[in-house]
């Protein structure tokens, strides 16, 4: 759905407002977005084979969906350069079906992961014994029922979504745009459903989630100082963890709420947003997309950073297992 209401609107707010500059900015911004967010996931992805990483169970897998829903994000970029450049769609009604539906299925398996990893953490502290007895095999079950819920949402879209052709232009060209067959009233309920199953929802309950996690922290800062030197590190390198899954979820955030704010605003407050001209609306829809595309470039990073804090978190828990057993052989 990003792609939908901004392509279509771009296709012709730069030639009434004469900003000429604006599809060529967008199109070498997107591809370079393409280009930089495809080599950090495949990055990412490559990295994430280590065989430490790979017995680590639910990182592993959350890192490796997370990566996937990147990289077929990003695999829609072309499509909508294209559109922005011929002002007219070629890929057919099963084009727009597939590509304008993409992008809400791995928004929300983006999020659900994002929660589920928030969770998998919060239980690794509130309830260390049963989270360690927790399968890879149970993992993986998660993430399918992830992408079966995000695709469920979706699949309104899927279903109502068509190609429309326009009237003949001044040369006798026709353009075609795809164009949901909702009434209105329906589509609006439909993208208020799909803000609060990708963003408030999710959203509160991370919130909650990283609440008890810092009362949980807050209550074991106090006895730090009193365990060992490994100890210290093994819990400091946790911290970090926690901290860098938290940053992630902060980077969705702050990536995808300005999108959303800007479609909710104009579907319920249309008329406060009339005083703005076409080239401001060109403007704001070249901001929202370029930031929802911009989160999956810099998701590889954050991944990467991720998996090195959690890898030394690893490396020390397996040193001071071996250390205690070796203590408890020779006591």
């Amino acid at each position: 759905m990003t792609s939908a209401p901004n392509a279509s609107s771009s296709s012709s707010s730069p030639s009434v407002s004469g900003v000429f500059w604006v599809t060529p900015l967008l199109g070498a911004t997107l591809t370079t977005m393409c280009v930089l967010g495809v080599t950090g996931n495949l990055y990412t992805l490559a990295i994430m084979r280590s065989a430490t990483l790979r017995r680590a169970g639910s990182m592993y897998v959350f890192i490796l969906n997370l990566a996937t829903a990147d990289l077929l994000y990003l695999g829609t970029i072309p499509f909508v350069v294209c559109t922005y450049f011929a002002h007219d769609w070629f890929f057919g009604e099963m084009g727009c079906r597939v590509l304008l539906s993409l992008d809400l299925l791995t928004m929300h398996a983006s999020v659900f992961v994002l929660v589920a990893m928030s969770l998998e953490r919060y239980r690794a502290v509130a309830a260390p014994f049963r989270a360690r007895r927790s399968s890879a095999r149970g993992h993986w079950i998660m993430a399918m029922g992830i992408w079966i819920a995000a695709f469920i949402l979706t699949l309104p879209m899927m279903v109502m979504i068509r190609l429309r052709e326009g009237r003949p232009g001044t040369v006798g060209l026709v353009k075609r745009i795809c164009f949901p067959t909702w009434t209105p009233e329906a589509f609006k309920a439909y993208l208020t459903a799909l803000f609060v199953t990708s963003m408030l929802l999710p959203g509160l309950l991370m919130v909650g989630l990283y609440f008890g996690l810092a009362k949980h922290y807050w209550a074991a800062q106090s006895n730090l100082n009193r365990g060992s030197s490994s100890s210290v590190r093994r819990r400091r390198l946790k911290h970090k963890v926690v901290g860098m899954i938290f940053c992630i979820v902060v980077a969705y955030w702050a990536c995808f709420l300005p999108f959303w704010g800007w479609q909710m605003a104009k579907m319920f407050s249309s008329e406060s947003l009339r005083s703005l001209s076409p080239a401001a609306h060109t403007y704001v829809n070249f901001f929202v997309t370029c930031l929802t595309y911009g989160n999956s470039c810099i998701n590889p990073l954050l991944y990467t950073l991720l998996t090195r804090n959690y890898r030394d978190y690893l490396a020390q828990r397996s040193q001071s297992s071996g250390s205690s057993r070796v203590d408890q052989g020779s006591a």
